[in-house]
């Protein structure tokens, strides 16, 4: 159960195409997704502006900086390594 199944979307589809019209539809995705990247860029502006705030107060202080996040450079697993589950977000299979 709550699995989104294929008539689910295709219910969705109708209902959305009587509310919007066909013609309407194509420019919403279009204005959604420049939305999202503009929050996206946003966000990675503040995140920025963060790091070089931190950067500039430990400067200041005399602190060395912090060595770069090695979680995100590292290489996907390849076939002989098995990924590493993560037990708090499993996933039911049903």
């Amino acid at each position: 159960m709550g699995a989104l199944r294929p008539w689910h979307i295709a219910v969705l589809v109708v209902v959305l195409i009587l509310l919007f019209g066909a013609k309407r539809l194509p420019d919403a995705a279009r204005s959604l997704g420049r939305s999202m990247r503009i929050i996206k860029a946003e966000t990675k502006g503040l995140v920025d502006d963060d790091q070089d705030l931190a950067e500039k107060a430990d400067a200041q202080a005399g602190r060395t900086p912090l060595p770069p996040n090695t979680a995100q450079q590292q290489q996907p697993y390849t076939a002989q390594q098995q990924p590493v589950a993560d037990p708090v977000h499993r996933v039911r299979d049903n």
